[in-house]
């Protein structure tokens, strides 16, 4: 099957190597200078008006490095799209799971920056936000393990490889998508801390990045509906976009309510897997005999 040229140059294996160094290198250095402007901060020596909730603990340091490494891995994503739909869910819930652990270290910073006594509901935010990451976490291993199982399927269909060359001009064209979005936040963002509102709220970048996903992701279900009509696979798609979209709205939802929707979205997304690996198991029995 051939590939489309872009994107091979821009989702390519050569590519792929690539940024993953740089983003390796970027997130060391990266945590470095803001570990020095935190230390600096703390001593007094730097005044930075609008960017104190950026560096005013060490723990703030970690931030930038697990934004990086985000970056790389919503990058990986959208590579994941033209494999399979499985692939790519369960590579949003491993971008999901490390964009809650950075919110983690965030509200762990401002944790011990607050002097007040009464912290009985930042501990219980933050240990649902725990509880959160752990069910994501178990979902994205799920994921990885259950298509790393899966047996590979040759694409000699010619109905089959057009899908599949349509899912990389969409996955192209949602990573130009993607670098327009985050040029577009990063300068929102930085006109932000220049007038005094450095926010480090997830929904920078994240809330629009996903809107997109979930356009993409529906994109993709209409054309699928062109090549099978196999209702166990089209129900399984059809469940993973509605797990797409809790999360979007999880992004954007504040507190408690965007970890639970977190969760639900990984209840939905395994139960959907689940059901489909045991119905197509169960399938393949009855076939064999």
């Amino acid at each position: 099957m051939d590939e489309p040229r872009l994107h091979r140059i821009v989702l390519g294996e050569r590519t792929d190597e690539f940024l993953r160094q740089q983003s390796i290198n970027f997130a060391v250095v990266g945590f470095l200078v803001h570990l020095l402007l935190c230390v600096l901060h703390g001593l007094g020596r730097i005044d930075l008006p609008g960017m104190e909730p950026l560096i005013d603990s060490y723990l703030d340091a970690l931030y930038t490095p697990f934004s990086i490494i985000l970056a790389y891995e919503v990058y990986e994503l959208i590579r994941a799209i033209p494999e399979s739909f499985s692939n790519a869910i369960g590579k949003q819930f491993e971008v999901v799971t490390l964009l809650v652990v950075r919110d983690i270290f965030k509200n762990l910073a401002d944790l011990n920056e607050n002097k007040s006594t009464a912290l009985y509901d930042p501990v219980a935010f933050i240990a649902v936000e725990v509880l959160a990451f752990f069910v994501l976490f178990a979902t994205a291993l799920y994921f990885r393990n259950a298509t790393s199982n899966a047996p590979a399927k040759m694409h000699a269909d010619q109905s089959l490889s057009t899908f599949v060359r349509q899912k990389q001009t969409l996955a192209t064209a949602l990573f130009v998508v993607y670098v327009l979005v985050a040029m577009w936040s990063f300068t929102t963002w930085t006109n932000g801390v220049i007038g005094g509102e450095g926010d480090l709220s997830r929904t920078v970048f994240f809330s629009d990045f996903f809107t997109w996903l979930v356009m993409s992701d529906i994109l993709i279900l209409l054309i699928s509906y062109k090549h099978t009509t196999d209702f166990n696979h089209l129900a399984r798609n059809t469940g993973f976009v509605l797990s797409t979209v809790v999360i979007r709205v999880g992004i954007g939802a504040p507190g408690y309510a965007g970890a639970a929707l977190f969760i639900l979205a990984s209840v939905l997304a395994v139960g959907v897997l689940w059901l489909n690996i045991s119905f197509d198991r169960e399938q393949a029995t009855n076939e064999a005999e």
